[in-house]
């Protein structure tokens, strides 16, 4: 197998990684099981407790991921976007590159005080800014950087 289709595969399979990671993130935020309250015996915040959109299924997500019903729905969207990015490699390539300006600036957002809960939406405060952060990385690597050096590679190749 050549560079451009080991590349190709490569940002296929990030996209499909991410994809898979997020959706699970998703879904484990709606299993109240998964989901805790800290110093609470409650799983998360219900709707009839909540007084508004943010504190809707406030919980941790295995203890670690501070998560609300919007954040919830939105790991499951950008899941469900990575899995079907999988089908070509240009699709997981605009998906990586769009993934990784996103869940940077996310990151950031979540390190700072006025943006921490993304303006009162969803929570993107503690662990959440690792495993964007990472994950991002990740998806600007194998839709950049990647890319750009099998590009490269060809292009010195045909010289």
């Amino acid at each position: 197998m050549d560079n451009v289709n080991t590349g190709k595969m490569l940002e296929r399979y990030c996209a499909l990684a991410i994809g898979v990671t997020y959706l699970l993130l998703g879904l484990a935020g709606f299993t109240p099981a998964l989901v805790s309250l800290p110093g609470s015996s409650e799983s998360f915040v219900s709707l009839d407790a909540s007084h508004n959109a943010y504190t809707a299924g406030f919980g941790y997500i295995f203890g670690l991921f501070p998560t609300n019903f919007l954040h919830n729905f939105v790991r499951c969207a950008v899941g469900l976007l990575g899995i079907s990015s999988f089908t070509s490699a240009s699709s997981a390539r605009i998906f990586n590159r769009g993934f990784a300006i996103a869940y940077i600036v996310l990151a950031i957002m979540g390190l700072l005080p006025l943006a921490k809960t993304s303006f009162g939406l969803m929570p993107l405060f503690g662990n959440n800014v690792w495993i964007n952060a990472l994950a991002a990385f990740a998806a600007g690597y194998y839709g950049l950087i990647i890319p750009a050096k099998v590009m490269d590679k060809n292009v010195a190749q045909n010289l």
